[in-house]
């Protein structure tokens, strides 16, 4: 089972600890080292203050970020988790992609999602009610991008007339999609449209700003994954995408690292192909000693 960590760049209260060139390329390294599979992102280019004053968080640009962790990094994965998709034109995003993808050499896991924050959405002048359509519109135009040849796709406001996006990923015939989200709707959505589903824990913050269905524990996480064979089989897909937890705990769960190890297996025994980890840390020299532990306590001791 593939573990990664969710990079703490976001830390905007401690900028002297996290915001610096230097921090990215210790943790990035740190990770590489200690055996984690990626490094993963957040997308909230734009949040409220009424969100980040109930416990929400703000996010550097998903791009930016994974660049210079590809920078720092050499096996390493790049993974946003998620990158909220109507917020950008796909054009956009296919380019950004397709960009990051050459120039790591193929290192990108692209997770997507419709998102919840309404305020976001009406800052970047994207409509709400729509966004589960958007979705579903916007990773058809990105496969039409990422084909590598002159492509026409008409969409909901912008039309490609024949247009060139290259070099296309190093992956092919793309980065994989892991699509976000708990609801019904993205369950199909990932059988449909996806390399996998890749549902998250709710708790606290996102248990009343989440504009999904609720996953509290391991319960409905095998009521989602019996509803993915059960659409699997509907429309004919015979291989099911695979499951990336978005979080191996919910939101302020502590769990020593025999618990740990026991969580993961159990989810493992469920068809969990991976997930990522919350590493804590007020200081970065914090922060890497407890990613440190996880390698030493978890990552070493996991039959992957």
């Amino acid at each position: 089972m593939k573990i990664n960590a969710t990079l703490p760049f976001d830390r905007t209260e401690s900028p002297e600890e996290f915001l610096q060139p230097e921090a990215v390329s210790e943790i990035g390294s740190l990770l590489e080292r200690v055996g984690f599979n990626g490094g993963n992102v957040t997308d909230h280019p734009c949040p409220t203050g009424r969100w980040l004053d109930a416990g929400g968080h703000h996010a550097q640009d998903p791009f930016v970020m994974l660049a210079l962790v590809a920078a720092a990094t050499r096996t390493l994965r790049l993974h946003t988790g998620i990158l909220v998709l109507p917020y950008r034109n796909p054009f956009i995003t296919a380019r950004a992609v397709s960009t990051l993808d050459v120039f790591s050499a193929g290192r990108v896991s692209l997770g997507v999602g419709a998102g919840y924050l309404k305020g976001e959405y009406h800052a970047l002048g994207v409509d709400f009610e729509r966004r589960n359509e958007i979705v579903d519109e916007y990773i058809r135009a990105l496969k039409a991008a990422w084909g590598g040849e002159e492509f026409s796709f008409k969409g909901t406001g912008y039309e490609a007339r024949g247009n060139r996006i290259l070099p296309a990923p190093a992956q092919k015939p793309h980065p994989p999609l892991l699509i976000g989200g708990n609801s019904r709707r993205a369950i199909r959505r990932a059988v449909e449209l996806g390399d996998a589903w890749h549902p998250f824990f709710t708790a606290g913050v996102l248990s009343t700003t989440s504009r999904t269905a609720p996953m509290s524990g391991e319960d409905d996480l095998v009521a989602g994954l019996r509803y993915l064979r059960e659409h699997c089989a509907t429309v004919g897909r015979e291989r099911p995408p695979e499951v990336v937890l978005g979080s191996l705990t919910s939101p302020g769960e502590k769990l020593h690292p025999a618990a740990l190890i026991d969580k993961i297996g159990r989810f493992r025994e469920l068809g969990v192909a991976g997930a990522a980890i919350h590493i804590e840390g007020r200081t970065r020299a914090q922060w890497c000693d407890n990613a440190q532990r996880y390698g030493e306590d978890v990552l070493s001791k996991l039959d992957r």
